[in-house]
């Protein structure tokens, strides 16, 4: 038996375990374990939206989990056979390796969208920076971006709080975006975009450089999953108010939740009532928290603290310029690219793809 096949495999043996190793397997395992015992639970369909997504999380580690331990039973195997010395089996376990290779490529792949969060659905804001009524232009062009990229890719978009701008465009807006591996595929858009072009609101049609905000995170919408204490949080009604300051019903529909200890506020009127209003502050506030959680690595809510202010705008990820010349480039990937127009309308996919390809290899 040609010992090339045997030296494949072991190779492939080895870059599977450093796979698994990443992606903390067994840790998976145990938290597929660990659903597979609530689902068992007399008690499990009591709370049916919980019991729904537990069971989607519980399908999705299992498909995971096969996937890989399959793999690993097939590498087996061409190493047991490898060891004959039989030449009859050579083409067909030079095909096996061929086909494992395959398989291998993809689950590193997919090994990209491997955190926790990456399944989850995304809250997706985007508020008007520097640049006046330039920038609030450019924040509803960054809206049409999103919006045209989540088409493509029959993504559903919600738009849950919107501030209009006082001649063009947003000052802000926050919506819901509903597909596969949304925050996955979402989550490098976070930080600070800039646009340089000419102006088209001023008289002499100068170069105008604008800033917008875009913040993404995952949608967190269970209290398992983020406990909130009633006493650290302000609840204000109003009324809802529409563009140019018109009421858009008669009750005090809008709601305002701030978590006292952060800092942290959420302002909901899009819904028809009070309590849709109050349901949606509150995912969208138990979401920003969990971020934070994340980002400041505290298991316990009460050490956060609220996100830095002074830092805003000191976080730009992506220029886009269509003044003196066409362009637009990522400042972490060094991914550019001329096609302007395309990006606008939503054609993101390959600064996307140089995003995830720059997180630190599986293997």
């Amino acid at each position: 038996m040609d010992s090339e096949i045997h030296e494949q495999a072991l190779a492939l043996q080895a870059k599977l375990q450093k796979l698994l190793d990443k992606i903390g397997f067994d840790k998976l395992s145990e938290r597929q374990k660990e659903l597979q015992k609530k689902i068992a639970a007399p008690d499990f369909w009591t709370d049916n939206q919980s019991a729904r997504r537990i069971s989607k999380e519980h399908a999705d580690l299992t498909k995971r989990a096969t996937n890989y331990q399959q793999l690993k039973k097939d590498i087996d195997d061409v190493i047991e056979l490898s060891e004959l010395d039989d030449p009859k089996l050579e083409d067909d376990l030079t095909r096996q390796v061929e086909s494992i290779n395959s398989q291998m490529t993809k689950l590193i792949e997919d090994s990209k969208f491997s955190d926790p969060y990456d399944e989850r659905d995304v809250i997706l804001s985007i508020f008007a920076g520097a640049g006046g009524t330039d920038a609030q232009d450019w924040a509803q062009k960054l809206v049409r971006m999103y919006k045209r990229w989540a088409d493509n890719h029959n993504y559903q978009v919600k738009v849950l709080d919107e501030s209009p701008g006082e001649e063009a465009g947003i000052k802000s807006i926050t919506m819901e975006v509903k597909g596969d591996l949304a925050y996955g595929n979402l989550k490098g858009e976070n930080g600070v975009h800039r646009l340089v072009r000419l102006s088209p609101y001023n008289s002499d049609n100068l170069r105008q450089t604008s800033f917008a905000k875009v913040e993404v995170i995952p949608r967190i919408n269970q209290p398992d999953e983020l406990s909130l204490d009633e006493k650290d949080l302000r609840i204000d009604v109003y009324h809802s108010g529409g563009h140019g300051g018109q009421s858009v019903n008669t009750t005090d529909s809008a709601v305002r939740i701030t978590h006292i200890p952060t800092g942290i506020n959420v302002a909901i009127q899009n819904e028809r009532s009070q309590l849709q209003n109050k349901e949606a502050a509150l995912t969208i506030l138990r979401s920003k928290l969990m971020q934070l959680k994340l980002e400041q690595h505290q298991d316990e809510l009460s050490k956060i603290k609220g996100p830095n202010k002074s830092a805003e705008w000191g976080n730009q990820i992506r220029s886009y310029v269509l003044h003196p010349y066409k362009q637009v480039k990522d400042l972490r990937t060094q991914y550019e690219t001329v096609n302007v127009d395309k990006v606008l309308n939503g054609e993101i996919d390959d600064l996307i793809k140089a995003y995830l390809d720059s997180l630190p290899a599986a293997v």
